[in-house]
């Protein structure tokens, strides 16, 4: 079963993520940031993977460690449910419209973690969220889900759709990605047979 449950907890967060990618995106998110619950549900829904995701953190600090710690948790959770990653599709990339708004996402499920982020916003918030965090959650999860993530946007007229494009770009190409292809049968996807 490509399922998983990954328990963190530090000095300023305690996390509780569970994810299964064969779901239908059904999702319960409580991290205590609004704006950040709202983008993983998306990431969800879009994803067809089911998460489970509770964080209680110091917020009273800021929004910095449990936007983070989100991301290296779902991230290790992801990791950990693709198992030997056999039979995956691998490579995926989508992009999303949103109004005035253009988000490309392009992923490679590599084992080599890196993360290209080019999207400014012309807000420092969306909702209480900083805008800053958006890049430091996708950082912390291509880095613990062991994948190569490329966001890129390439126009916005809106704060809010930039932030929900990127999510829901990034949902579609990993639905896309750690789906089983039945032409790849029992191998892995590299010709190095291993990922």
């Amino acid at each position: 079963m490509r399922k998983a449950t990954i328990a963190r907890k530090t000095n300023e967060t305690e996390i509780s993520v569970s994810v299964n990618l064969d779901g239908t995106g059904a999702h319960a998110m409580a991290t205590g940031i609004g704006f950040l619950d709202h983008m993983l549900d998306q990431l969800s829904r879009h994803s067809l993977i089911d998460m489970d995701v509770a964080c209680k953190g110091d917020l009273h600090i800021d929004f910095h460690h449990t936007a983070e710690d989100v991301g290296i948790a779902l991230g290790q959770a992801i990791s950990q449910a693709l198992g030997d990653k056999k039979g995956i599709r691998r490579y995926a990339s989508a992009d999303l419209p949103m109004d005035g708004t253009l988000t490309r996402a392009a992923l490679d499920v590599s084992g080599r973690p890196f993360l290209v982020f080019r999207a400014e916003f012309s807000r420092d918030k969306v909702g209480e969220m900083d805008t800053e965090l958006f890049r430091e959650f996708f950082q912390a999860f291509a880095m613990n889900a062991g994948i190569t993530l490329h966001i890129e946007n390439f126009y916005t007229d809106n704060n809010h759709h930039l932030a929900e494009s990127m999510f829901k770009a990034v949902a579609r190409a990993l639905r896309e990605a750690v789906e089983i292809d039945p032409r790849v049968g029992d191998r892995v996807p590299s010709t190095k047979g291993t990922l």
